[in-house]
C-alpha cells in the first residue's frame, strides 16, 4: 500500500472535530471557534479532501428501523484476498465495507440490509456469485452506539 503524504496540525484536527459534530457547519462558524479565517478553514478542508484523508457525507443509523439487519460477516477464502475480489464484494447490495485484516477470517464484511431475507440473499446468493468462499460466519448487530453507515440502495427481495 502506498504511503500518502499529509501532515495534520491542531487547526486541521479542530476542523475535523467540528465537522464530525455537524458536517453542515459553516466555514465561518468553524473559523470563529478555532480563531482562524474562514478562508483557512475552506482551504484546509479542501486539501484534506483532495488528499483522500477527509470525506464529508451523510450517514444513517442502521438500527433506526426495527426491520433492518446489520451484520459483520467473516469469510474464509480458497485463495488470498486481492483488491479485485474486495471490489467485487463491495459492489454487492447492502455491503458497507470490506476489510482485509489479520485474524481468524480472510475478510470481514459489514452489511446492512432491510430484512432477514436480504441478509440471506447476501449470504447465499451474493457470496456464492463471487465464488471462492469456503466458509462464513455472521454476527448480527442487536444494538450499537455510535454506529453510522451510508444509506445504500436497498436490495431487491
Amino acid at each position: 500500500m502506498e504511503e500518502r503524504k499529509i501532515v495534520l496540525d491542531d487547526v486541521d484536527r479542530g476542523i475535523i472535530e467540528e465537522l464530525q459534530v455537524n458536517g453542515r457547519e459553516s466555514y465561518k462558524s468553524i473559523a470563529r471557534k478555532l480563531g482562524v479565517s474562514d478562508g483557512t478553514v475552506r482551504l484546509r478542508t479542501e486539501r484534506m479532501i483532495r488528499a483522500g484523508y477527509l470525506r464529508i457525507s451523510a450517514s444513517v443509523d442502521p438500527l433506526f428501523f426495527e426491520n433492518t439487519v446489520t451484520a459483520l460477516v467473516g469469510i474464509n477464502l480458497e485463495r488470498r484476498a486481492d483488491r479485485a475480489l474486495m471490489e467485487q464484494l463491495a459492489a454487492l447490495p447492502g455491503v458497507q465495507s470490506v476489510i482485509n485484516a489479520t485474524g481468524r477470517y480472510d475478510l470481514m464484511i459489514e452489511v446492512s440490509v432491510s430484512s432477514r431475507r436480504g441478509l440471506r440473499k447476501f449470504l447465499v446468493d451474493g457470496l456464492s456469485d463471487i465464488g471462492g468462499v469456503i466458509a462464513s460466519e455472521s454476527y448480527v448487530y442487536l444494538d450499537a452506539m455510535g454506529k453510522w453507515v451510508e444509506q445504500k440502495e436497498a436490495e431487491s427481495d
